[in-house]
């Protein structure tokens, strides 16, 4: 379900948007671009040059860590598993935790590095042990940029240094920002960290300190990935999250990490002082049954794929709420989770809200033939279902 819930973000993030988006230009003018993000509902609460193509130096690593968390969630990857240091990635520059070659570390140690100071020899070397080789590693992060919808991204490398071609968005990388967040929400348990080390136990231990410094000082944020370059300015796609909403705040090109970090924060003050999440409905909530007589019982519960959120402005009225379930013309049996057998449209004041689809919480078996017949004989001599 997890992963059903995350494929719906791309859906979400293509529907009008409940809540108009504002044009409040004092609140970033330092950053060339930027966006807010509400999560739950994928709506736009700020923009400024969403689409301005812009480099995104180490923002860049927010993809490898996705891929490295899928990786271990499908079992390719464990923590546990020994990287062996390349000379290639021993010899990236920039931020780095200064890997030797032949050096090995843990998938979990490296990581760490990534998400909290930003390292780019880790990352590489993470990329090299997931992908076999570094081109093919580069291959697959823009093949899941295209699966997210990234249409304005295209990355060069796993590190955000400088390149030709090397480009994204504001909006891209909120789109990234909040599937990170949403399908891997253990990623906060380490960007979230003000500090860390690495090789703590040797005679060699290395101090990671955040490079996003917000987590300390301001209220709920606990990610996601800073980004600095001469040529990308100063960079921030910053996660919090107070109560059950959650935000993305992306400000690109800013002029110092001062001015982006003091932006970063009235965009996510601004997003909890004007708005308010209302849950509604959980995703696998039940909510309706079909009866289909080739099911083996006869029946069975359809639940949500998604959960169903309002965001409105902070005190504000919700108005009048109805849904409604469409199921599927033909529903072929048998049915797994995941299969879509319907979608239920949420209204507000009469206009649709959301549409998100329908599946089953368990799969459901198709009946023998002898048990049809027996129902067949059922309903022919005695009306019985």
């Amino acid at each position: 379900m997890r992963k059903l819930v995350s494929a719906i973000l791309a859906i979400v993030l293509l529907l009008g948007y409940f809540v108009p988006t504002v044009m409040a230009e004092e609140i970033v003018e330092r950053g060339r671009s930027a966006v807010l993000m509400e999560v739950a509902t994928g709506q736009i609460l700020y923009e400024k040059n969403p689409s301005e193509l812009l480099e995104p130096a180490s923002m860049t690593k927010m993809m490898p860590m996705y891929l490295v968390l899928e990786a271990i969630e499908n079992g390719r990857l464990s923590w546990d598993d020994e990287v062996t240091v390349s000379e290639f990635a021993a010899s990236l520059g920039g931020t780095q935790i200064f890997l030797e070659p032949g050096e090995t570390m843990t998938v979990r140690d490296l990581f760490t590095s990534v998400a909290i100071a930003s390292a780019n020899d880790a990352v590489t070397a993470l990329g090299e042990k997931l992908s076999g080789t570094y081109e093919l590693f580069i291959e697959l992060m823009n093949e899941r940029a295209r699966d997210f919808g990234m249409n304005d991204t295209m990355f060069i490398n796993s590190t955000g240094l400088p390149a030709d071609g090397h480009v994204t968005t504001a909006f891209d990388m909120a789109i990234l920002a909040s599937r990170l967040i949403t399908r891997f929400p253990e990623v906060a348990e380490f960007t979230s960290r003000y500090e860390d080390y690495v090789r703590e136990n040797t005679d060699d231990p290395f101090w990671l300190v955040n490079t996003n410094k917000l987590v300390r000082y301001v209220d709920g944020v606990d990610g996601l990935k800073t980004g600095f370059t001469q040529s990308a300015g100063y960079c921030l796609a910053a996660t919090a999250k107070r109560g059950e909403m959650r935000v993305v705040a992306v400000v690109m090109g800013a002029d110092t990490s001062q001015n982006r970090n003091r932006e970063i924060a009235q965009l996510i003050e601004f997003a909890f002082t004007q708005y308010e999440l209302h849950p509604r409905i959980e995703a696998g909530a039940v909510v309706g049954t079909h009866q289909n007589i080739l099911a083996a019982d006869r029946n069975f519960e359809v639940v949500t794929t998604a959960p169903i959120n309002l965001l409105v402005e902070t005190g504000q009225t919700v108005g009048e709420e109805l849904q409604e379930i469409v199921l599927n013309d033909e529903i072929t049996v048998p049915i797994e989770p995941g299969d879509i057998v319907g979608r239920l449209i949420y209204y507000v004041d009469g206009v649709v809200y959301l549409e998100i689809d329908l599946t089953v919480a368990e799969e459901v078996a198709r009946t023998s033939m002898i048990s049809l017949w027996m129902h067949t004989l059922g309903q022919l001599f005695f009306g019985r279902y």
